[in-house]
């Protein structure tokens, strides 16, 4: 934790360092301790390798952590923009902190681009000019996994999630899509390490497979937990269940799961063949789907901020709705309630060698825009 704690300290302090008379502030709150802090790093390194290749003194970067406590993400915001006076806002990994922050920063001006959440809300009833998901809204690659489970045959699935809006979006967006019955469906704690109790009522349930979005530790210790088990069900996921920071601490009792995401690294385009080596070259470690993201969402802001100033609002949000940067995923556009309209690929996982990681085997949904978007108002 302290460690995580002073890398980001460390980053922000260079970023300052390099960027005195900047022109544009950016504030990242992301989580860099605790729970769900690999999240949090992934993003933070992706965004700022892109920051670093772009070159540019006249942005300034911020980072702060928010211990994944909504208390503190709120405090944070409120400093950034009250006394920081950032102009644009980016980060938070967690969908409960998201509606804690976003909408208070789009009203009063502050442009906000999510690397990660993306709850329904915000893409429909709730939607602002000023928020812009570089990643996914919410339900969309557990509407891929529920659309693969048709394909797979799968006709029974137990589902579980963590009770908060991520979780409770995950579900919906299974849901939506999968046309069989359900042997049961679950919220869980958020946070939750001990999972003998689902996995009893898994056993119990009479399913033929298992769907479950557990992101970062979560996942960990669920799939762990459920290889010791003895049950034997096809088990179905998004990629944070089974991303490459997980992949590496879960081993073995993940390969041949299937998994949705709308990135993997074996996506054959220049900007993602680049991404992979440069970020595996700079942090030694191979990037995961979240530092996809935080790439995506800094070179979009530095595509925006090519062709107009972020204080010239009309001129910069035109700028960033048409996404004219080489995102890692190929082809990008956003639906005009500004969440992405994307191919969500299956994948398997796999071993290279001693990493366990992902190869895209399928593509799940293709140009999918979210169920969201007749609720936006823009």
């Amino acid at each position: 934790m302290k460690t995580l704690t002073t890398m980001a300290l460390a980053t922000a302090v260079s970023a300052l360092a390099m960027s005195a008379a900047a022109e544009t502030k950016i504030g990242m709150i992301t989580t860099l301790s605790g729970g769900g802090a690999g999240l949090g790093v992934d993003v933070r390194d992706g965004f700022m390798l892109a920051m670093e290749q772009a070159g540019r003194d006249d942005i300034e970067v911020v980072i702060e952590d928010d211990q994944r406590k909504p208390e503190s993400a709120v405090q944070i915001a409120d400093r950034m923009i009250q006394s920081e006076k950032v102009d644009i806002m980016t980060g938070i990994i967690w969908s409960n902190l998201a509606m804690a922050v976003v909408p208070a920063a789009t009203a009063q001006g502050v442009f906000y681009l999510s690397p990660n959440a993306g709850p329904s809300a915000l893409a429909g009833k709730r939607c602002h000019e000023n928020y812009f998901n570089v990643a996914w809204q919410n339900d969309n690659l557990h509407e891929a996994a529920g659309a693969y489970a048709n394909d797979a045959g799968l006709k029974n699935s137990y589902i579980l999630a963590p009770n908060y809006p991520a979780g409770k979006d995950a579900l919906t967006g299974y849901k939506r899509m999968y046309q069989g019955d359900l042997a049961g469906e679950t919220y869980t704690k958020l946070g939750q390490t001990d999972y003998a109790a689902e996995i009893a009522q898994i056993r119990a349930s009479g399913a033929d497979s298992v769907y479950f979005f557990l992101p970062g530790g979560m996942g960990i210790s669920f799939l762990k937990q459920y290889a010791d088990s003895g049950v034997d069900l096809p088990v179905v996921g998004p990629a944070f269940s089974f991303d490459q920071g997980i992949l590496q601490a879960v081993g073995g009792a993940a390969l041949g799961i299937k998994n949705t995401s709308q990135w993997n690294k074996d996506l054959d385009n220049p900007a993602n063949t680049a991404f992979v080596a440069a970020f595996e070259q700079k942090y030694e470690r191979l990037p995961s789907l979240y530092a996809s993201q935080g790439y995506d969402t800094a070179n979009l802001i530095l595509s925006a901020l090519d062709k107009a100033s972020v204080d010239d609002k009309d001129a910069f949000r035109a700028a960033l709705k048409a996404a004219e940067f080489d995102s890692v995923r190929g082809d990008f556009k956003f639906g005009d309630n500004h969440h992405p309209i994307q191919n969500i690929y299956v994948r398997e996982v796999i071993q290279e060698g001693d990493v366990f990681t992902n190869k895209i085997i399928a593509t799940g949904l293709e140009n999918h825009a979210d169920a969201y978007a007749a609720e936006c108002k823009m």
